[in-house]
């Protein structure tokens, strides 16, 4: 069963139309591996995520940056997507609220974690391309990562 996670869709500006994707975006490793039978977690949605973060992030230093040189847009986009910049994102969007983890990772405050927010972030980002397509996608980590930018 998918807890209700309206809340987050609404901060995150996007309705699932496969809850199940949004709940898998927001499950670790941990919380898989304590489940009475084998479920999925959010690794490979991060993977994914990650890669269109980047080619976002790419394409808007590109359109926007006309005079730099290779070396310099992929500095530029180290400093944007980072795990310290995602995490912060993630905890203004209050993602370790949400997120599913285990035991042991609850008792070390796991969704505090800069590194799993950040994982997570990256992951919603995966879901929301694998529910919508890659302009719905970018225009959602645009309006999240770089609306003060």
């Amino acid at each position: 069963m998918v807890k209700d996670l309206s809340a987050l869709e609404k901060k995150i500006d996007y309705t699932f139309k496969d809850k199940k994707l949004l709940a898998l975006a927001l499950t670790r490793k941990t919380y898989a591996f304590e489940a009475s039978s084998p479920i999925e977690y959010n690794e490979r949605l991060e993977f994914l995520g990650d890669s269109i973060l980047n080619f976002v992030t790419a394409e808007k230093l590109y359109k926007t940056n006309t005079f730099f040189a290779e070396g310099e847009l992929t500095r530029r986009r180290a400093l944007l997507v980072n795990n310290n910049i995602l995490a912060k994102k993630a905890k203004n969007l209050k993602l370790g609220s949400y997120m599913r983890i285990g035991k042991g990772e609850q008792k070390q405050k796991g969704n505090q974690n800069p590194s799993n927010l950040a994982n997570c972030l990256e992951a919603i980002f995966g879901a929301i391309y694998l529910d919508s397509n890659l302009n719905k996608t970018k225009k959602i980590i645009l309006k999240i990562l770089f609306d003060e930018i």
